[in-house]
């Protein structure tokens, strides 16, 4: 995480510190963390907007707490012919999905495409755990096995907001003498900001 993510995501944390709304986050990271194995964690958006950010994100949750099975896949729609290895996963892989992986779908539209629930749909059949984040997609969540679903205007939070918070809490260690997620983005902004004064 760059230190102003780290602080944004701590000064949203303390915003909605009296709602529901970090709970879900961390119920549905919860959610990833159970991902059986590194390459398991498959994550796909639209076709108008692909999940880059929460990617990046996730991968460098992964590789800070030490748990690849939350390094995702992002799944594309149309990946350009020259794309890396990375970025060249298309939709096939969706067909290849099993028990013990996971589906993370994004939705940033209040209605997800057919052709997504219809992937969604058969991953789901084959065993694949599905997660969702959506705008209120009734469709979308009757298919996840968890979800959180975001109306539009809700604020103080957005999506992006939330993706923030679930990809932050997907780092947090069950093992509770590891420190909790609040511990751990104080200490790396001391880090980064160096020694604060107290008045």
């Amino acid at each position: 995480m760059e230190p102003m993510d780290a602080r944004h995501v701590l000064a949203l944390r303390q915003i909605l510190e009296s709602t529901p709304w970090l709970q879900r986050a961390e119920d549905l990271a919860r959610s990833l963390r159970r991902t059986r194995s590194p390459g398991g964690l498959m994550l796909v958006g639209t076709p108008e907007e692909e999940p880059w950010h929460l990617a990046a994100h996730l991968s460098d949750e992964s590789r800070y707490a030490g748990l690849p099975q939350i390094a995702p896949n992002l799944v594309r729609w149309s990946p350009p012919p020259d794309a890396p290895p990375h970025l060249s996963i298309g939709l096939e892989r969706l067909t290849e999905a099993r028990r013990g992986e996971t589906l993370f779908v994004v939705s940033p539209a209040e209605e997800a495409p057919a052709s997504l629930l219809e992937r969604v749909d058969d991953a789901r059949r084959t065993g694949t755990t599905i997660l969702s984040l959506d705008r209120g997609d009734r469709e979308l969540t009757s298919l996840a096995h968890d979800s959180i679903s975001l109306p539009a205007g809700d604020a103080p939070l957005t999506l992006d907001g939330l993706q923030h918070l679930v990809s932050s809490a997907a780092g947090q260690q069950e093992d509770p003498s590891r420190p909790r997620l609040r511990d751990r983005v104080s200490r790396f902004l001391d880090v980064v900001s160096g020694p604060r004064s107290i008045d």
